[in-house]
C-alpha cells in the first residue's frame, strides 16, 4: 500500500517509517519540505498519490502551545484540517495521532476511547480540534491517541537519565500527581501496522498497558538504569512551575484495540526494551 507519513522525522514518525516500509511503499514528508500550517499542505498531500495518510505530526511543545495559542491551533488544528481535506481528495483513510490531553484529568480510572473530553491546556485543544475536523470531513478515519511517548532521542527518559548522570545535591524531583501512561514508539508503531490492515475505523488508545506517575517512572527509570542510589523527592505537580498545566490524571484504556487482538505490553517491560536499544 502507499503510504504518506507526514512528520517522518518525529519521534513517533521515524519508528512508524522504521516499521510500515518493511511491508508497504512510503512517501515520507518532513517538515523541512512539507508546512502542516499551510493550506498548500492539502495539494502537496495529493501530489502523493497515497493510499492511506498517517500523521502524527503536530506542535507537542505544550509550553510552548500554552504560551502561543493561536500557533498551537494553526499547526494542529487547521494543518490536520488540511491534511483531511486532501485525504478526502484521495479517497484514502487517515490515522491521526492523538493526545491524553484531550482529557480533563479529573476521572478516577482510565479513559476509555468514548469518555468525554475535555481539554484544560492549548495543547490539548489544539489536538482536540485537530479531532474534531477529522471526524467531520472524513468517513474513514483512525483517530489513535497516545501518551507520555518515549522512543527517539528527546523525552523523559532521556531527560532522567541525563539528570541522574550528573545529579544536583539534594537529589532529583518529581511530580507525584501527574498520573499517566508511559508509551513506547516501537510498540505504537507495530500497533498501527496491525490496526491499518482492519477496516475497523473509529477512535483507539494505544499505550503500554499500566499507569504510573511522573515521580514513580522517573523511580523505575532509575532503578532500571542502574541509578538505584540517585535519591528522588515527590512533590506536588503545584510546585512544577511551568506555562501550561498538564491535566493530573490521564491513564488511557486500550478497549478498542484490545478487542482486535492488539495487545500491548507493560510500561515497565517497554522501557527495559529501550533501556537496552541505548545499551543501558
Amino acid at each position: 500500500m502507499r503510504i504518506a507519513i507526514i512528520g517522518a522525522n518525529g519521534q513517533l514518525g521515524r519508528d512508524l517509517c522504521a516499521t510500515l516500509a518493511l511491508e508497504h511503499d512510503l512517501t515520507p514528508l518532513d517538515h523541512a519540505t512539507f508546512e502542516l500550517g499551510d493550506p498548500a499542505a492539502v495539494e502537496q498531500l495529493v501530489a502523493t498519490n497515497a493510499e492511506l495518510v498517517i500523521h502524527p505530526a503536530a506542535y507537542t511543545n505544550v509550553d510552548g502551545c500554552a504560551r502561543d495559542p493561536a500557533l498551537a491551533y494553526r499547526i494542529n488544528g487547521l494543518g490536520t484540517q488540511y491534511v483531511a481535506l486532501a485525504c478526502q481528495k484521495l479517497n484514502a483513510p487517515l490515522v491521526y495521532i492523538s493526545t491524553n490531553e484531550v482529557f480533563a484529568g479529573a476521572a478516577n480510572t482510565p479513559y476509555v476511547e468514548y469518555a468525554a473530553t475535555g481539554p484544560v491546556n492549548a495543547y490539548g485543544w489544539s489536538k482536540w480540534a485537530g479531532e474534531q475536523v477529522v471526524r467531520e470531513l472524513l468517513d474513514r478515519f483512525y483517530i489513535v491517541r497516545v501518551a507520555w511517548l518515549f522512543g527517539g532521542e528527546r523525552n523523559f527518559v532521556r531527560t532522567v537519565l541525563r539528570l541522574a548522570a550528573n545529579p544536583p545535591e539534594s537529589g532529583l524531583r518529581m511530580v507525584a500527581d501527574e498520573v499517566g501512561s508511559p508509551t513506547y514508539t516501537p510498540d505504537v508503531s507495530v500497533a498501527v501496522m496491525q490496526l491499518i490492515k482492519q477496516p475497523f475505523y473509529g477512535t483507539y488508545h494505544f499505550v503500554n498497558s499500566g499507569a504510573c506517575s511522573r515521580y514513580e517512572f522517573a523511580r523505575e527509570i532509575l532503578d532500571q538504569a542502574g541509578y538505584g542510589a540517585v535519591p528522588i523527592t515527590p512533590i506536588a505537580l503545584a510546585d512544577y512551575k511551568r506555562d501550561s498545566t498538564p491535566p493530573p490524571y490521564t491513564p488511557l484504556a486500550n478497549v478498542a484495540g484490545a478487542a482486535l487482538g492488539i495487545i500491548f505490553r507493560s510500561w515497565q517491560e517497554a522501557l527495559a526494551a529501550y533501556l537496552a536499544s541505548l545499551k543501558i
